[in-house]
């Protein structure tokens, strides 16, 4: 069976037909004059009897008798009912999520919302490091001269100019390192005439740089400088060598011609 022929059927029933049948009382003529009919035309009114009794009000042509004007009889129609439940599909899977769309423009910055509510007092943090000294600085002079016959001799200082915080050791005649960082030092003396002058900075035990000045007629201003990166606990010092000649270094108790001098200029933990 085709599909139009199921759909036809499907109307068919769903539409049903009422047609117009009139009365029994209503198909009986009330007018007397049929019983006084001519022999003649008896044929003729029994067809038309006939046609008026199986008059359907479906038949187009024909008007109902006069005697029944008084009554209204509306004309009929059919309308299609579809029952549409017995048509209608399952429903059908989803489709597949189509693509995002392009982001619009950002909006105004709204208003600042209200303050909070104030939280609770939080708890002590760790105690922190301990105060810290970020600063060391020296300055020594020595004021008596210097002759030397042994081979390594430690240079001792006996005027103190600037010690912060007691770094430089005047007895030992060394500074000590206690903040770690990047120094700078310079060393200053006096040679003595005929006589050889030969020092080192030393940094712990090892000779950084060196001070030399070959013997002459007339003395002279020497100097050196230098920086070092320093732990803690390093030492820097100078020390007197000998050689060939003899070693000395020229000063005298009026005026300092001997000097030494140091100071931090950046602390490591700040590198």
């Amino acid at each position: 069976m085709t599909k139009a022929s199921v759909i036809a059927l499907l109307l068919f029933w769903a539409c049903p037909v009422d047609l117009y049948r009139p009365p029994y009382e209503e198909r009986q003529d009330p007018d007397p004059s049929w019983d006084r009919v001519h022999p003649q035309d008896y044929h003729q009114d029994a067809r038309r009897r006939e046609v008026r009794e199986c008059r359907r009000c479906c038949d187009p042509g024909e008007e109902p008798p006069h005697q029944y004007s008084n009554q209204q009889h509306l004309p009929l129609h059919i309308v299609p009912q579809i029952n549409i439940t017995l048509l209608k599909g399952e429903k059908g899977d989803s489709g597949e999520r189509g693509p995002y769309g392009k982001s619009g423009r950002g909006g105004q910055m709204g208003p600042p919302g209200p303050s909070g509510v104030k939280g609770n007092k939080g708890s002590m943090g760790l105690p922190g490091e301990p105060c810290k000294s970020y600063y060391a600085a020296f300055s020594v002079a020595r004021k008596k001269g210097l002759q030397s016959n042994d081979y390594y001799q430690t240079l001792v200082f006996d005027t103190e100019l600037v010690n912060l915080y007691g770094h430089f050791n005047m007895f030992t005649g060394k500074f000590y390192c206690y903040i770690p960082g990047i120094y700078f030092f310079s060393l200053n003396v006096h040679t003595w005439n005929q006589k050889e002058t030969y020092l080192h900075v030393m940094h712990n035990e090892r000779e950084v740089v060196i001070l030399y000045a070959q013997p002459s007629d007339r003395s002279i201003m020497q100097s050196q400088s230098l920086m070092l990166e320093l732990e803690s606990s390093d030492q820097v010092w100078v020390r007197l060598f000998k050689g060939e000649r003899e070693n000395a270094i020229f000063s005298d108790e009026f005026d300092s011609y001997i000097t030494f001098n140091g100071h931090l200029i950046k602390p490591k933990n700040e590198l």
